[in-house]
């Protein structure tokens, strides 16, 4: 037999767990209306998105080893650098895509970064500590220096040859200058570093002027 003290604290226990489980679901339902309420309450935030703009993309071809003027409307983002680099990636983006007429792999993710330089920075070789300083935002005024880092990777499957990596080089300048006119000298970085080619032929360690970077129909420099 059960003693009686045994059955009443029983009870006992029995009604505090009824009270506290009724509390709980109160609580939580209360905390569910809230946060309603709030979510409510908060204005919906559209998202952000870079106003889209026209783009001048000056595309090799590897028929008559030309470069074409191709205008593009694209959403870019305010800062040159961040600029410079879309507009270089959609131009890497063309090569990488089937039936391109001038057929490189990568596409944008080649180019990890523009940074944009006095044009005087060349004196000094264009190194990637002075352009790791200038954080990929030119000067105010006067002629720029654009550094192009290029990865690795893109270096290591671009098809080898004078003609096809020359192309591949004044298209980039050409665009570069198109589409922001103080640029008049670019240099080209490869993860970070100076590299004496991009595939074995086109010298990386010099600094070309992007006004004369688009050639005549098969010419080069």
């Amino acid at each position: 037999m059960i003693p009686r003290y045994q059955t009443v604290l029983f009870f006992l226990l029995l009604a505090a767990s009824i009270i506290l489980g009724v509390a709980l679901w109160q609580l939580r339902n209360r905390a569910h209306e809230r946060l309603l309420q709030g979510q409510q309450s908060t204005p919906t935030q559209a998202p952000q998105v870079a106003p889209a703009v026209q783009a001048t993309l000056m595309v090799a071809d590897d028929a008559d080893d030309s470069l074409s003027t191709r205008i593009l409307t694209l959403p870019l983002p305010p800062s040159p650098g961040a600029r410079a680099r879309a507009i270089l990636g959609k131009l890497l983006d063309l090569y990488a895509a089937q039936g391109a007429s001038h057929p490189v792999p990568g596409g944008a993710a080649s180019i990890t970064q523009v940074f944009l330089l006095p044009a005087s920075a060349a004196q000094s070789g264009g190194s990637s500590q002075g352009a790791g300083n200038a954080a990929g935002n030119g000067p105010q005024d006067g002629p720029e220096l654009a550094v192009v880092n290029l990865t690795g990777a893109f270096a290591a499957s671009h098809p080898s040859g004078i003609e096809t990596e020359s192309l591949t080089v004044l298209s980039i300048a050409a665009t570069l200058h198109a589409n922001l006119p103080r640029v008049t000298e670019v240099r080209f970085l490869v993860d970070g570093q100076m590299r004496e080619t991009l595939a074995g032929h086109a010298d990386l360690t010099r600094t070309y002027l992007a006004t004369e970077a688009a050639p005549a129909a098969g010419a080069l420099p």
